[in-house]
């Protein structure tokens, strides 16, 4: 019996992280979610699959409605070893906890006037990321936004 329930449980945990991982769109390679009448910027089903430098736009158009791009959400980018620039528009307001941890190369980051809020480890380990530019707008940076950033 016990060896059942273990294997209950391996198989739950084994099965979360796919399920877990969701988003309504794609539109050239970057995965969105809904929220009202925004899209944030969700993680790609991939770890790590986002390599070289990326453009967020600042709309997106899905079913016929165009979305105004105004959230990097949690993990968006996490673990994208080989991104090296990323293009952020001025209409995100929110980089979202994670949002980059853990892209090695990213050496090139310009944080738009609009962003308000970094969250907690947003950038930590981004080891080629060796100067931001933190407009006057963002009124909150995340414990350790910023860690084992060289």
């Amino acid at each position: 019996m016990k060896h059942l329930i273990k294997l209950s449980l391996l198989l739950f945990a084994l099965l979360l992280p796919t399920t877990a991982i969701a988003y309504d769109f794609e539109v050239d390679g970057i995965y969105y979610n809904i929220n009202g009448n925004e899209a944030e910027v969700t993680y790609k089903s991939q770890y790590g699959s986002y390599l070289g430098d990326v453009i967020i736009p600042a709309t997106v158009t899905f079913n016929g409605t165009t979305f105004p791009v105004t959230t990097i959400g949690e993990d968006a980018f996490s673990g994208c070893g080989s991104l090296t620039t990323i293009y952020i528009p001025n209409s995100v307001t929110i980089i979202g906890n994670q949002a980059f941890a853990w892209c090695f190369k990213l050496s090139f980051i310009d944080v738009p006037n609009s962003v308000t809020i970094i969250g907690e480890s947003a950038f930590c380990e981004c080891h080629n990321l060796t100067s931001i530019d933190i407009p006057n707008s963002v009124i909150t940076i995340g414990e350790g936004a910023f860690q084992n950033c060289i």
